[in-house]
């Protein structure tokens, strides 16, 4: 393993083979926390059951934490350049507050994502909470860039409107890039229902920073 500047870049010597052993490991367990979330939403069980509950959540919790690593997970890339952002918030596959999106990246340089919100996601009743419309577009858009450009790129600026209510449930995703100039990259979105309704658009500037070599 080898750090990639000062930032929490590493690069891993992983094959696919492993990856796909890897993934088939912790999601899973990802998806079962994840479901948790949901249930514990939802519950309507009595007090009995809650504490009951929370008793076995922690001793699973300290079975965990018998072997961790210090702070966050970082960002890991194979020698093929292939990113594996687990402990991201909004496509981790180790992170069960992420949805998680599965995003596609188009010959056009375009990207999509189709993904389902529940309970975990809502701000006002049955609606999707702004800022995690926010947060899953400001990903889109950086990742659109930083996959065509095989460089890891940040956000400049993110300006998000809010057009319609965005209810709770399957949505889709699309970014694209617009311009460029120099290390920054000008990108737009938008999310939109099943149905094609546009209820959230964003517009974006993406930033190569300048202390980190091309990955290509």
């Amino acid at each position: 393993m080898k750090s990639v500047g000062a930032l929490n870049f590493r690069l891993v010597d992983l094959t696919p083979e492993q990856i796909a052993e890897r993934l088939g490991v912790v999601e899973p367990l990802t998806d079962s926390v994840r479901s948790l979330i949901d249930a514990v939403i939802r519950t309507e069980v009595d007090d009995d059951q809650l504490h009951a509950a929370r008793e076995k959540i922690d001793a699973i919790v300290a079975d965990l934490r018998a072997e961790q690593k210090p702070g966050s997970f970082g960002l890991e890339f194979t020698s093929d350049l292939h990113g594996l952002p687990w402990g991201n918030a909004a496509v981790g596959a180790r992170n069960a507050i992420a949805p998680p999106m599965r995003i596609v990246h188009h010959e056009d340089k375009t990207a999509t994502c189709e993904v389902d919100l529940g309970a975990a996601y809502e701000g006002p009743s049955g609606l999707v909470h702004g800022g995690v419309s926010a947060l899953l577009l400001d990903q889109l858009l950086g990742e659109v860039v930083s996959v065509n450009d095989k460089m890891p790129s940040f956000t400049g600026t993110l300006n998000v409107k809010y057009v319609a209510p965005t209810p709770l449930g399957p949505v889709r995703l699309h970014a694209e890039i617009v311009n460029r100039e120099g290390r920054k990259t000008f990108v737009r979105g938008h999310i939109a229902t099943t149905d094609g309704t546009v209820t959230v658009t964003a517009e974006g500037i993406m930033v190569a920073p300048a202390n980190l070599p091309n990955l290509g």
